[in-house]
């Protein structure tokens, strides 16, 4: 089968090119290889498989959050299983390597077909979710050949995609050998339908479920509160470096009188640190914060895992990745907390967004000029503020109920024992 071949090779491809930027020094790389040495026998030495098992396989840090009301709920309403949690990506695993709410956690071993035999049958899973996309070949063909039922979760699907084209046939017959597909929208299931799949509903965006819940956490950060303190700040979550100099160039430009700036890098490596710090002299890391350093009206965060909550410290939120970088990244986090939200202009493949601007609770800046005026109108007219504002919440809290569409259809078909 030439597209199977093509595929493998394409693997094998990747695997290299991996290996090549680890040798260069590249640490995302070598975490990826370095995490997926020996998986077998870590594996069979947990005693993975010695137990009824649920399997949750998430591509990255994002993924992962998309889909953490559903194994949130699998753990409470299911506490007889195990659960698996695997991730593709060193974003992801490095970040929730030590998540509590999973038994298990480790990468995902290379799309093989000997290592999907040699995974399903050491993991021996009775369930099996898939966050949003990633349709690896192999790993899906041996759970259908298993006949274990594999959801995939929080679906989004566009025309653009392999599957839609007529040399995707390969990629076609693994979205039909899923047990069901609970997509996000209306479009996603139209397309599915118009290639004959039938096994599949709109449940919504766990996303949804996963950022109302962060209203009920407690978490607080105390050096972060003190830096805010009655300011009116401005939290960048996110960002790449063309955010960050059109932020950069607004803070030049702007007075700011009781205004102060959080920006969260997407990349938090040292030297696009450094790149940030030349942007802006005066500001101050979390990280020298922390060792005592004197504040500023700037504070760049230097880890990662605090972005949700930061989020509650903004007067106004500004979201990453809108001017053609990584797409735009969870506007949902801030606008949970009842935000006016600032993006980029491109923002058309993200559902979310484009119904949130159309709804006039998150505003798109194209340049400076835009960005100007926006944050002088959230700044000094409160009732464009609180309109604002309150639409990006109710937003939220409108469209919650995934989680409870997956569990009930789980339930239904009776896939988990409750015993």
């Amino acid at each position: 089968m030439l597209a199977k071949a093509i595929y493998n090779t394409g693997i094998r491809l990747y695997r290299a090119g991996v290996g090549l930027a680890a040798m260069g020094g590249k640490k995302k790389a070598s975490l990826w290889l370095s995490g997926r040495q020996h998986w077998r026998s870590r594996m069979e030495q947990a005693g993975i498989g010695r137990h009824p098992l649920i399997w949750v396989h998430a591509a990255s840090l994002g993924e992962f959050e998309q889909g953490r009301p559903v194994l949130e709920e699998f753990r409470r309403q299911y506490p007889g299983y195990k659960i698996l949690l695997t991730f593709f990506s060193p974003s992801g695993y490095e970040v929730r390597k030590d998540y509590p709410g999973a038994d298990y956690i480790y990468y995902l071993p290379l799309d093989t077909r000997r290592n999907a035999q040699d995974f399903i049958s050491i993991a021996r899973p009775a369930l099996v979710l898939f966050i949003k996309y990633e349709f690896w070949y192999h790993f899906l063909t041996e759970l259908y050949t298993r006949k274990i039922p594999v959801l995939l979760v929080s679906g989004i699907f566009r025309e653009s995609q392999l599957f839609f084209k007529g040399y995707g046939g390969m990629f076609r017959r693994l979205l039909q050998g899923l047990t069901h597909i609970f997509v996000q929208n209306e479009n996603s299931l139209r397309l599915l339908q118009g290639i004959g799949i039938r096994t599949a509903s709109i449940s919504g965006d766990t996303r949804f479920d996963r950022v109302a819940a962060l209203l009920t956490e407690q978490t607080v950060l105390p050096l972060v509160a003190q830096f805010a303190g009655a300011s009116h700040v401005l939290v960048a979550g996110s960002t790449w470096p063309e955010d960050e100099q059109l932020l950069a160039s607004w803070w030049r430009q702007t007075t700011r009188p009781g205004m102060k700036m959080i920006i969260a890098p997407h990349e938090i490596h040292e030297s696009h640190i450094r790149q940030v710090l030349a942007l802006f002299p005066e500001a101050v890391t979390y990280s020298a914060l922390k060792a005592g350093a004197p504040p500023a009206d700037v504070l760049i965060i230097d880890n990662v895992g605090m972005l949700t909550t930061l989020y509650r410290y903004a007067h106004v939120a500004y979201v990453g990745g809108g001017f053609g970088n990584d797409g735009i990244h969870n506007l949902l986090e801030p606008a949970v907390y009842s935000k006016p939200v600032i993006i980029g202009p491109e923002y058309s493949k993200y559902f979310e967004a484009v119904e949130l601007v159309a709804l006039k609770g998150a505003l798109a800046v194209s340049g400076l000029t835009n960005l100007e005026d926006y944050m002088k109108r959230l700044q000094n007219e409160p009732a464009f503020y609180e309109e604002t504002a309150s639409i990006a919440g109710n937003y939220v809290r409108d469209n919650k109920g995934a989680t409870e569409k997956i569990l009930r259809y789980i339930q239904e078909n009776r896939f988990l024992s409750r015993e």
